[in-house]
């Protein structure tokens, strides 16, 4: 019996995606680095701290690390802020309410820094449905590692085999496999080029989930 479920927040919850792609490639611009498409999609599911470690190794950038993260959450902030058509995934309110009436255990578990998972709950109410909330910057190493999967079923007190990850790329869903938890992959069209083929199924609506069929999901094995 499923009694946890670990969202994922940017492209899961809410559709953050096209914002941080706007503030990654601005600061692209700015250090005069030549990020490729196809090389910020392996970045999907990282942290911010350890994308500008790669980037600053791979491009001998002479700026600080910790400086290009608060540039990076600078021109993300601002652009979040701006953005007054931004809004939660279609069907994931829904969902989050009907398992918290089923009495599943919520969990966030993202690369996101504390204070961008902050402003997202703060502005959408989402705060009352979770019981924790877990940010990427307090780990050294960013997803495909499982170490943020594990810690979120720590804190729930949950059994992997009784939790599952929701996820929309490739590095997140091999951090939940890697953790030995299933793990539903949502196509989202803002992680296009992800492959999702590791995940144990995959969506394309939230609607496809209801509290009753995640809770009848055979535990991982």
């Amino acid at each position: 019996m499923i009694r946890t479920v670990i969202f994922d927040m940017d492209g899961v919850i809410i559709d953050t995606e096209p914002i941080h792609h706007h503030a990654f490639f601005t600061q692209f611009a700015e250090l005069g680095i030549p990020v490729t498409a196809a090389e910020y999609a392996t970045f999907l599911g990282k942290s911010t701290r350890n994308v500008f470690q790669l980037l600053k190794q791979k491009y001998a950038l002479t700026a600080d690390v910790e400086d290009m993260v608060m540039r990076k959450r600078e021109l993300f902030n601002k652009a979040f802020d701006e953005d007054a058509g931004l809004n939660l995934l279609p069907g994931v309110h829904n969902l989050i309410e009907d398992l918290r009436r089923n009495n599943v255990q919520l969990a966030v578990a993202s690369s996101a820094s504390k204070g961008t998972i902050a402003r997202v709950f703060d502005r959408f109410g989402l705060r009352p449905y979770f019981a924790h909330l877990v940010s990427g910057e307090d780990f050294a190493e960013s997803k495909p590692h499982p170490a943020i999967f594990l810690r979120a079923a720590e804190l729930a007190e949950t059994p992997v085999a009784e939790c599952i990850v929701i996820e929309d790329a490739a590095n997140g869903i091999a951090a939940a496999k890697a953790a030995g938890i299933y793990c539903i992959a949502y196509a989202s069209p803002h992680s296009e080029g992800q492959n999702l083929q590791q995940a144990d199924r995959i969506i394309r609506q939230f609607y496809e989930l209801s509290a009753a069929a995640i809770v009848a999901i055979e535990p991982a094995s």
